[in-house]
C-alpha cells in the first residue's frame, strides 16, 4: 500500500470517527431536549391543574355570592313592601289628622270671631295696620334722633366754617344800578358836552343809545341806560372825549367807534383782572374772554364777575377749613357761572352750558362736575362741588349783595306759599323773613304729632326740587289743638 492510499484510508477513518462523534453528540442532545420537553409538559400540566382548581374555587365563591345576593334582594323586596304599607298607613293617618286639625281650626276661628266680633280677614288687616303703625313710629323716632344728633354736630361745624370763611372776607356791596357817573375835570366841561344848541349831546345820545343827565351835581355827569354794554361803551367814549378836550360830532363818532372796537380787549383785561383777584391762574383764553364778558352781567343787581371772585375766595377759605382741595374749590367756584355769558347764544341752563365750555377748554372732570352741579342739575361728585354750592349761596345771600323789585318779591312769596299749600293736611302757609322761613299750620285731625317731621322734610324737598333761591329756607310745621267749653 502506497503512502497515498494510506493517507486516504486514514482520512476516511478520521471522517468516520468525526461523523460517529457528531452522531453521538446529536443523540445525547436530543435525549436532553426530550427530557426537558417532558419536564416542561409536566410543569404545564401541573399549572393547568392548578388554574382549573382556582377557577373551580372562584366559581364556587361566585355561586355563593349569587345565592347571598338573591337572598338580600328577596329581603329588600320584603322590606320595600313593608315600607310601602307603612307609608300608605302614615299618609292615611296624616289625612285624618289634617282633617281633624282643619275642623278644630275652623271651630276655633268661629269661636274667636264670635268673641271678637271680627272676621279673620278683618283681624288680619287690623294686625297688619297696627304692626305697620308701630314700625312707622319706631322708624320716625330713630330718624328724629339721628337727625337731631347729626344736626347738632353738623350745624355747629358748618356755622363755624362759614363764619370763619366769611369774616375773613371783606367784600364790598356789589349791587349795581343803571346809572354810571363820569367825573369832570372842570365845570365848564358840561358846556362842551352839551355843545352849541345841544348838538354834541344829541349826537352822543343818538350814537350810544344812552341818556346823558347833566344836573346840578358838581364836576360830574351821569349816563343812564338799562343796557350795561351800551352804558360802558358810552362811558369809555365820554371819558376819551373829556381827556382829549375836543368835543364835536365828528370827534364823538370817532371816540364811539374806538370805544366800540375796544370792547373785546376790555373783556380780556377784565377776565385777567378777575382771575388775578380770585387767585386762579392758567385759564384758557376763551374762558378768560368769556369771564370778562360777565363784567357787564348782573343778577338781581349783583355784578356776576364780582360774585364769581367773591365765591372763589369763600370756597377757598371753606376748603382750607375742611382740609379739601383749596385750588380745585377756588377754580370751580370762580368758573361756576361762566355759562351766564353764553345763555343768549346757546340753548340750555347756564350751569350745563358753562360745564360744556369748561370741558372744551380742557378743565378737569371735577371742575366740570362742580360747575354743572352747582344748581343740583347733576349729582355732585366731590366735596369741592358742594363747597361751590355753599360759596355761591353765601355770596348771593349776604346782606347788600342783591336787590329785588317789589313785584318779583311778592311773586316769589306767593309761589312759595302756593307750592307748600299743595301738601295734604296743610291749613295755612306763612312765608316770612323775605321767604327764608316758612311756617306751616296743619289740620290737627289730618296730621298727628308723629307725622310732623316727615311732612317738614317732604315740604323742604319739594321746595328744593321746584324753586331756585339763594341761601336756605327754614320750614317749621305747627300743629295746635284747642278745646273750649261753655258752662251755662
Amino acid at each position: 500500500m502506497t503512502v497515498t492510499e494510506l493517507a486516504i484510508v486514514v482520512g476516511l477513518l478520521l471522517a468516520c470517527l468525526v461523523a460517529l462523534t457528531l452522531v453521538l453528540l446529536a443523540r445525547r442532545e436530543a435525549s436532553a431536549l426530550r427530557e426537558q420537553a417532558v419536564r416542561d409538559v409536566a410543569g404545564i400540566r401541573d399549572d393547568a391543574r392548578a388554574a382549573a382548581a382556582e377557577v373551580e374555587r372562584r366559581e364556587q365563591r361566585l355561586a355563593e355570592r349569587e345565592r347571598a345576593f338573591a337572598e338580600d334582594r328577596a329581603a329588600a323586596a320584603d322590606l320595600a313592601h313593608t315600607l310601602r304599607d307603612r307609608a300608605l298607613s302614615l299618609a292615611e293617618s296624616e289625612r285624618h289628622v289634617a282633617e281633624e286639625l282643619a275642623s278644630v281650626r275652623a271651630s276655633v276661628v268661629k269661636e274667636l270671631e264670635g268673641v271678637a266680633g271680627l272676621t279673620a280677614e278683618e283681624a288680619r288687616a287690623e294686625l297688619e295696620r297696627r304692626v305697620v303703625d308701630q314700625a312707622t313710629r319706631d322708624a320716625e323716632a330713630v330718624v328724629r334722633r339721628a337727625e337731631s344728633k347729626a344736626r347738632r354736630t353738623a350745624d355747629e361745624r358748618a356755622r363755624r366754617i362759614v363764619a370763619t370763611a366769611v369774616q375773613r372776607l371783606a367784600a364790598p356791596t356789589s349791587a349795581q344800578s343803571v346809572v354810571a357817573v363820569v367825573p369832570l375835570p372842570t365845570e365848564e366841561m358840561k358846556g362842551r358836552i352839551i355843545g352849541k344848541e345841544g348838538r354834541n349831546i344829541r349826537t352822543f345820545e343818538a350814537l350810544t343809545g344812552v341818556n346823558v343827565l347833566i344836573d346840578d351835581t358838581p364836576d360830574s355827569v351821569m349816563l343812564s341806560c338799562f343796557d350795561p354794554e351800551r352804558r360802558e361803551v358810552a362811558q369809555v367814549a365820554l371819558e376819551a372825549l373829556i381827556a382829549d378836550g375836543r368835543i364835536h360830532p365828528q370827534r364823538i363818532e370817532a371816540a364811539y367807534a374806538e370805544a366800540l372796537a375796544g370792547a373785546e380787549e376790555r373783556a380780556v383785561v377784565a377776565g385777567h383782572d378777575a382771575a388775578e383777584q380770585a387767585g386762579v391762574g392758567t385759564l384758557h383764553p376763551d374762558l378768560v374772554r368769556t369771564m370778562g364778558r360777565l363784567r357787564l352781567r348782573t343778577s338781581y343787581g349783583q355784578n356776576v364777575l364780582a360774585h364769581l371772585v367773591e365765591s372763589a375766595q369763600i370756597a377757598a377759605l371753606m376748603a382750607a377749613e375742611l382740609g379739601a382741595d383749596v385750588e380745585l374749590a377756588r377754580r370751580a367756584a370762580f368758573l361756576h357761572d361762566v355759562g351766564k355769558a353764553l345763555t343768549a347764544e346757546v340753548t340750555g341752563t347756564h350751569a350745563l352750558v358753562g360745564a360744556d365750555l369748561a370741558r372744551r377748554c380742557g378743565e378737569t372732570p371735577l371742575v366740570v362736575n362742580a360747575i354743572a352741579a352747582h344748581h343740583d342739575e347733576v349729582k355732585a361728585e366731590s366735596v369741592e362741588a358742594v363747597l361751590v354750592q355753599a360759596a355761591d349761596a353765601a355770596s348771593a345771600a349776604r346782606p347788600g349783595a342783591r336787590r329785588e323789585d317789589l313785584d318779583q318779591y311778592v311773586e316769589r312769596m306767593d309761589k312759595i306759599e302756593h307750592l307748600v299749600a299743595e301738601h295734604d293736611g296743610v291749613r295755612r302757609v306763612l312765608a316770612m323773613s323775605a321767604g327764608r322761613e316758612i311756617r306751616v299750620i296743619v289740620e290737627p285731625e289730618s296730621v298727628d304729632d308723629t307725622q310732623l317731621p316727615g311732612l317738614a322734610t317732604a315740604i323742604a324737598k319739594h321746595i328744593e326740587a321746584d324753586l331756585s333761591y339763594p341761601g336756605e329756607i327754614k320750614v317749621t310745621v305747627i300743629r295746635e289743638i284747642r278745646a273750649s267749653a261753655t258752662a251755662g
